[in-house]
C-alpha cells in the first residue's frame, strides 16, 4: 500500500512498484486517516508512507495502528531529520526523495525478504476451539464454510450451525490460509471450497454464491484478490468460478 498525500508522489513509487510482478499493490491513501483505515482493513504485507501529511502524520498512523502495523514499512520522505524517528518506531528502510530506481529496489528488496520471513515463521490455523455455555467445540478450518463478523465476535458458520467466537475477523483473516480462505467484504470471509458461483444482484453488485445457496456482498475493493485465489485452484480443478472484471 501506498500513502502520500501528493498524487505526483504516490504515483511515482506506484510504477515502480508494478515493475516487480511479485507485488500486488493494494491501495492507495492521499490522508492518514485514510491509511489507517485501508490497512486496517487489508492487511498489506508493505506500506510505503509519507512523513509529512496534513493532520495526521505517518508517525500518527504507525502509532493508530499499533499491533496491525504492516511487516515492513518503508517512509518516503524529503526530509532528513526524521530518520532516527523512523528506524525508532520500527521502520525497515527511510527513502529520502529525489531517491532513483536502484535505491527504490533495495528498498523492496528488504521489505520483500521481511515479509517473507514473517509468512514462513508463521504457521496458518487449521481449528478453532470455540467455547460457550456448556460445551467446547474443536472445529477444523475445513468445516467453516464462511465468517461473518458480528462486533467483537466472529460468527463462524458451518452448515446450519453458527458458532460465536471471541475474535476479530482481521485477526481470523491474518491467521487463515489465504489458499483456502478469502476474505470477501469488510465484514465477511468465504472458504473458497465452498464457493459455487458469482451473481449480479437486483441492484447490480456482485454476490459470492456458496453451495447451499447461501449468498454473500462482493465488496469492489476484494474483488481482484479473490479473482487471484481463485485461479489458482484452477490447476487443481477442471471447472472454477471466475470473478467477473470491474
Amino acid at each position: 500500500m501506498v500513502v502520500d498525500d501528493e498524487p505526483l508522489a504516490r504515483s511515482s513509487v506506484t510504477l515502480l512498484l508494478r515493475e516487480d510482478p511479485d507485488i500486488q499493490i493494494v491501495g492507495e491513501c492521499g490522508s492518514g486517516e485514510e491509511a489507517v483505515s485501508h490497512v486496517r482493513a487489508l492487511r498489506p504485507d508493505l506500506l510505503f508512507l509519507d512523513v509529512q501529511m496534513p493532520e495526521c502524520d505517518g508517525f500518527d498512523v504507525l502509532e493508530m495502528l499499533g499491533a496491525q502495523v504492516p511487516t515492513a514499512v518503508v517512509f518516503v520522505t524529503a526530509y532528513d531529520q526524521y530518520a532516527l524517528r523512523a528506524f525508532e518506531a520500527g521502520a525497515l528502510d527511510y527513502l529520502l526523495k529525489p531517491f532513483d530506481d536502484e535505491r527504490f529496489r533495495l528498498a523492496l528488496r528488504r521489505a520483500k525478504q521481511r515479509a517473507g520471513q514473517a509468512g514462513s515463521s508463521s504457521p496458518k490455523l487449521d481449528h478453532l476451539v470455540i467455547k460457550s455455555v456448556g460445551e467446547v467445540v474443536f472445529l477444523k478450518t475445513a468445516e467453516i464454510d464462511w465468517i461473518e463478523a458480528a462486533d467483537y465476535y466472529a460468527c463462524v458458520h458451518v452448515g446450519p450451525r453458527t458458532h460465536l467466537l471471541r475474535r476479530s475477523l482481521a485477526d481470523l483473516d491474518d491467521e487463515l490460509d489465504p489458499a483456502a480462505f478469502c476474505r470477501i467484504h469488510r465484514s465477511a470471509i468465504v472458504n473458497l471450497e465452498r464457493v459455487s458461483g458469482l451473481k449480479l444482484n437486483e441492484d447490480g453488485e456482485h454476490e459470492v454464491v456458496l453451495r447451499g445457496g447461501t449468498r454473500l456482498r462482493l465488496s469492489r475493493r476484494y474483488r481482484k484478490q479473490l479473482q487471484e485465489r481463485m485461479e489458482k485452484r484452477i490447476s487443481r480443478r477442471t471447472e472454477s468460478p471466475r470473478v467477473p472484471p470491474a
